[in-house]
């Protein structure tokens, strides 16, 4: 029993999240931790060949090299596409047919890293899927046994093959856009100058901002649901006379937009925008949406003739849903979007293709044409340290749920609807915050919701 370091059960436990590992490095995650998983992953899925991808983080290319070893000595072949970002890895798992590995924190800062893990056609690995099985063979030092076999490790360049394949599935065609996009120093400065390569001059003009491979991130954090580290694109946008602006965060399978004046766009406008052009390939299709997204979203694929579908926060869950309904597309409020022809996988590139395409069929600034998805003003995400998080939760029930024409469900969280708002309470997984989303028939209720439902938690 390995009872020290990362491997010791209880750092085991707090790296495991309900979705993927991180933690700090070296104090939480190292190399070690990653060959543990690599050969837990392995016996796990029982698979034989498996597919590893990693960021631009200094400790990712070590910590891929670690997990690979670990999958070898289980058995397994191991094939490196080295730098990519999520989606990139999630377009080698379903086009190679294996399960993959992504070394990335995402949006986290510098100092942390971790693994995103999938089974084969980039099926997720959550809790309830496979990593519960994974955290425990690791934390009890079990995963170290090796094979009769021991497998091999190839490398394979794929991100030609990714660029083509998201341009099929969104041909931007039109008129000539000028883009600017800010990639954080994350893999969307990898990503980026293959796909818009293919597009040509003729028909996109990129502005890149922050293209450099960087994992210390030295301009900002490339976390875009943080307003902050919008503010350098919302400018370059409006210097630039540009048609849009697209950020980008660490590992690139998020995408939020600037549009023609410099405003943030809110992510449930560009799941109405998208859901809007599947429903056109395919009628009468299913939406999934998730709770905290504008009831915008809903009520426009009822109208144009699909079924929405709501689910929990978490892309677990969006991708269990789409998988059981046949769904065409899944947006989430936080900036993932989630395609039945890209194997249910998020990314935000190609979400950012499919609202170029929209743009460039038209003649309309994007503010314009995202206007008729944009019904309801929304108060973003808003977080509030709580200790008791089940106590607040029970007080803010307990305030509204006697009012008339309320109605409440517990799905994730605490949501209270009315006819003239709506809002959603739920707590943190990895923190002791509370985060509410709320919405309103017009400006001045949102914000009364809001600050009336803020004062509550904060009280």
């Amino acid at each position: 029993m390995v009872d020290s370091g990362t491997l010791a059960p209880d750092n085991v436990q707090s790296v495991f999240k309900a979705y993927d590992v991180r933690g700090l490095v070296p104090q939480q995650v190292d190399e070690e931790l990653a060959r543990a998983t690599g050969a837990a992953f392995v016996q796990v899925l029982g698979a034989t060949e498996i597919v590893v991808g990693h960021d631009m983080r200094p400790s990712s290319p070590g910590m891929a090299g670690a997990f690979a070893d670990g999958a070898t000595r289980a058995g397994a072949d191991v094939t490196m596409i080295g730098l990519a970002s999520t989606d990139q890895l999630y377009f080698a798992s379903g086009h190679l047919e294996r399960p993959g590995a992504m070394f990335t924190a995402s949006h986290n800062p510098a100092q942390y890293n971790g693994i995103k893990l999938c089974r084969a056609f980039a099926q997720p690995v959550g809790t309830d899927t496979g990593l519960a099985q994974i955290r425990d063979l690791v934390a009890g030092g079990e995963a170290v046994a090796t094979s009769t076999r021991e497998g091999s490790i190839d490398e394979l360049e794929v991100l030609e093959a990714y660029a083509a394949h998201l341009l099929a599935l969104a041909p931007v065609r039109g008129r000539r856009l000028k883009v600017v996009a800010d990639a954080g120093n994350g893999m969307a400065g990898h990503t980026a100058p293959a796909v818009f390569a293919r597009l040509g001059q003729e028909q996109v003009e990129l502005v890149p901002m922050y293209f450099e491979l960087d994992g210390t991130f030295p301009n900002h954090e490339a976390n875009p649901i943080d307003a902050a580290t919008l503010v350098d694109l919302q400018q370059r946008v409006v210097a630039e006379r540009a048609d849009v602006g697209l950020a980008f965060d660490g590992d690139a399978d998020r995408c939020f937009l600037v549009d023609e004046q410099g405003r943030a766009v809110s992510p449930s406008a560009v799941t109405a925008l998208i859901a809007a052009r599947e429903l056109a390939k395919h009628p009468g299709a299913t939406v999934i949406h998730n709770l905290i997204t504008s009831r915008a979203v809903p009520e426009l694929v009822t109208e144009l003739g699909g079924t929405p579908v709501r689910t929990r926060v978490g892309h677990s869950y969006i991708k269990a849903t789409m998988a059981e309904t046949d769904a065409v597309f899944g947006g989430e409020h936080s900036g993932h979007f989630y395609f039945r022809e890209f194997w249910r996988a998020d990314s935000g590139m190609l979400a950012a293709l499919h609202v170029l395409a929209a743009l460039a069929e038209t003649d309309q600034p994007l503010s314009q044409l995202l206007a008729a998805y944009e019904r309801y003003p929304l108060s973003g995400e808003i977080n509030s340290t709580v200790t008791d998080q089940r106590a607040v939760l029970a007080d803010v029930e307990a305030t509204y749920g006697g009012l008339d024409g309320v109605t409440i469900d517990h799905l994730d969280g605490l949501t209270v609807a009315h006819a003239d708002w709506t809002f959603n309470v739920r707590a943190s997984n990895t923190e002791p915050l509370l985060r509410l989303n709320a919405e309103g028939k017009d400006t001045a209720t949102m914000e009364r919701v809001r600050d009336e439902v803020l004062a509550r938690i904060r009280s």
